[in-house]
């Protein structure tokens, strides 16, 4: 695609990059087949190769946004299935970050959407706040048919019951089981450990149980990624920096090994923190040895190698691919793999490519799509007639789990439990199942 900013524009860094992101664009429109917008909507602004152009033209003339041009960049769910689609590597996250940066920066939305958007970026990434907030929405939730769209779908998060908050969440070094393979740092997130405790604790077993360290870093929390997705650059980098300067303590004092994931939201963005601060001075370093080091807990337990006990039974598993695993991270055999190797029968999704709806704060301020693109999965997933669904990011988990009544369950607490772990609470009526050896199930599908 040809662009013509000018020597000024091209002096700002961010300009530089967008640059040389659209000059890679080839108008080929393989992006469309995959856009879950522009299959819902088939309006082409609603699709990669659209909003590329919305995006070239706002930032090529300098203007500031306009209504309709925000739109179209607001129904983006960042999935990045364009990005594994795209035969000329056009790197559209980091396009599209820019564009909603330049979009708070430059465009006044209405009172109401500017005070629900702070709302979001000031309960959401603190733990503390999200649980306040989660018992007034149970309190509420009798009046849920009276709330607006939006309001309904952020008390459409909050469980039945509130957990309670987790031992494994506070900071701490829990020692590994024997001898020690492996120090990492847990990032223990900050809606996880509030809507589904139970997941980092099922990670720390899973990971001492295979003789890794685990540490729970001082001063870590939210990775920025809310934030960053709303084009709060600011609060965003703010949270990443906290992140970064409390692993790079620990890696000064007794040293790290990984740094270690369990929702592939945050993974995606961890793994982004050396572009994110490519241009500052004093954290560019330490940002790109910490992306360097991230790892999603499938990752590091292909490195590890799992040790199953063979006592699990031989249940059909539907994986859930998010779209931040696959498309952010490319990570797509390795819950597969261990999965089959732990004893269940892992299954893949019709459309695993396709959103499911949630993408961070999606669900909660696009509604009407987010609702279509889960039931759109949610037929999907049924198709293969699991008896479970398992996922690794915990916004794709709630998603889905409000569309059906199959049980959702998180990679690493099947994991978890094929190890010697405890049952996983959403399916402990399928623990009576019969069982299947460790790695049957992928080679009785070859034959």
């Amino acid at each position: 695609m040809q662009t013509n900013f000018t020597l000024a524009q091209l002096a700002d860094p961010n300009i530089a990059e967008s640059n040389q992101i659209l000059r890679n664009c080839v108008h080929c429109g393989f992006c469309t087949a995959t856009c879950p917008t522009y299959l819902l909507l088939g309006d082409e602004l609603d699709s990669p190769r659209g909003r590329i152009y919305l995006i070239k033209d706002m930032l090529e003339n300098d203007r500031p946004a306009d209504e309709k041009t925000v739109k179209h960049i607001d129904r983006c769910l960042s999935c990045l299935s364009c990005m594994t689609t795209c035969p000329s590597s056009v790197h559209y996250m980091h396009l599209v970050d820019h564009a909603r940066e330049h979009i708070e920066e430059t465009y006044e939305r209405p009172l109401s959407d500017r005070l629900f958007r702070r709302l979001l970026a000031f309960v959401l990434p603190s733990p503390f706040r999200f649980r306040l907030a989660l018992f007034g929405a149970v309190l509420g939730r009798p009046f849920k048919s009276l709330m607006p769209g939006r309001l309904k779908g952020l008390m459409a998060m909050a469980p039945p019951d509130i957990p309670t908050p987790s031992y494994v969440d506070r900071p701490q070094v829990i020692p590994a089981v024997g001898p020690r393979r492996m120090r990492v740092a847990l990032m223990n997130g900050c809606a996880q450990q509030v809507l589904d405790p139970k997941i980092n604790e099922a990670t720390v077993r899973l990971l001492t149980r295979h003789g890794v360290e685990v540490v729970v870093a001082s001063g870590a929390g939210c990775c920025g990624a809310l934030t960053h997705h709303m084009g709060d650059t600011a609060a965003s980098h703010a949270s990443a920096a906290r992140n970064i300067k409390a692993w790079t303590r620990e890696m000064a004092g007794e040293g790290l090994d990984r740094i270690v994931i369990n929702t592939s939201g945050c993974g995606t963005t961890v793994k982004d923190y050396g572009f994110m601060f490519r241009e500052d001075k004093a954290l560019a370093e330490d940002a790109k040895r910490v992306s360097e080091m991230t790892r999603d807990v499938t990752e590091l337990m292909q490195e590890l190698g799992l040790a199953p006990t063979g006592q699990v039974p031989q249940l059909k598993v539907a994986y859930h691919s998010a779209c931040s695993m696959q498309h952010g991270q490319k990570i797509t055999k390795a819950p597969f793999e261990l999965l089959d190797a732990a004893g269940f029968d892992p299954v893949g999704v019709p459309e695993s490519h396709i959103c499911c709806g949630s993408a961070g704060t999606y669900n909660i301020l696009q509604p009407e799509i987010a609702e279509q693109l889960k039931a759109r999965k949610v037929q999907n997933i049924e198709l293969v007639a699991p008896q479970l669904i398992a996922a690794g990011n915990l916004g794709c988990m709630v998603q889905i789990g409000s569309g059906t009544d199959l049980p959702v369950v998180h990679t690493a607490e099947l994991l978890d439990w094929a190890t010697g772990g405890p049952v996983p609470i959403a399916i402990e009526h399928l623990a009576a199942e019969p069982m299947l050896a460790p790695g049957q199930a992928l080679s009785q599908a070859a034959e």
